[in-house]
Order: structure tokens, then sequence, then C-alpha cells
């Protein structure tokens, strides 16, 4: 017997999720005082950022499949 994945389609795309939850996480942030688990939530949205802007770099025209 195999085990077959859930699949679904994403109604958002990849973008919007990670500003979202960045987003999310910077509100959670806020809310604490200074300390360890405030500066992991912020070094968490500083990483969905970056995944951002890498995701747009990947999809951007400019970059060329090699030939």
């Amino acid at each position: 017997m195999t085990k077959h994945r859930r699949r679904f389609k994403q109604t958002t795309s990849l973008e919007e999720r990670l500003a979202a939850w960045s987003k999310e996480v910077r509100e959670q942030a806020a809310m604490l005082p200074p300390g360890p688990e405030r500066d992991l939530l912020i070094k968490k949205a500083r990483q969905a950022d970056v995944a951002c802007h890498l995701d747009d770099w990947a999809h951007s025209p400019g970059l060329q499949p090699p030939d």
C-alpha cells in the first residue's frame, strides 16, 4: 500500500503568503518585550522577506535560462 500526498491548489501566490506571514510575525514581535523570543520572531520575518525577494528575482523577466 502506498501513501498518496494530499495536493491542493494554492489560492494566493507565494509572495502574498510570505508577505502576510511576515506582517503577522512582526505584529506578534511588537507585542513582546525585548528579548530572545522577540529577536527570533524578527529574524523569521526577515527570512520571509528575503524569500519573497528571491522569489521575485527568480521570476523576473531579465533572468534567462541557460542555453
